[in-house]
């Protein structure tokens, strides 16, 4: 029996620790990705889930949205009514929506207290659009709670 030296041991405990299948799975998971990437750019494949177009407005609302890095967040209606004044326990996704609301709006150089809409669908889904810049997120993906909290400045 051969006695192996430290650096002997580590390369073997290496090998036993991530099987060689699996890498070479990885890597054609990887491969696989990017020519399937590939080919739809290549071939401008048309966007596939996106939401639908064309759906009526069930229920639309202007807002102003203000937010800080420690997650409180304040909406007001157009005319300066406050709709919600949220501490950062109730306001982090309304704030975080709103630090993204400004990095988009600096990237595009516009105003960056301007209003944004917020669209409740015929279909169910929500939305908050930005004119200005063209951003639009649908919230229902964010799960409900997240949801909710923009629901709730509609009425």
């Amino acid at each position: 029996m051969a006695v192996l030296t430290p650096e002997q041991r580590l390369r073997q405990r290496d090998r036993e620790m991530i099987p060689t299948v699996l890498v070479r799975a990885m890597f054609a998971l990887v491969l696989a990705s990017l020519v399937i990437v590939a080919y739809a750019r290549l071939t401008d494949r048309p966007l596939e889930a996106t939401p639908p177009t064309g759906l009526a407005v069930a229920k639309e609302r202007p807002i102003l949205l203000y937010g800080d890095m420690s997650g409180s967040a304040r909406v007001l209606d157009l005319d300066g009514t406050v709709i919600a004044d949220l501490d950062p326990s109730q306001g982090g996704f309304i704030a975080g929506v709103w630090r993204v609301l400004q990095r988009v709006r600096g990237q595009a150089q516009v105003a960056l207290d301007a209003p944004v809409r917020l669209v409740l669908w015929e279909d169910g889904r929500l939305s908050i659009l930005d004119d200005t810049t063209g951003w639009r997120a649908e919230l229902t993906g964010f799960g409900a709670d997240n949801l909710d909290a923009f629901a709730r400045l509609l009425n």
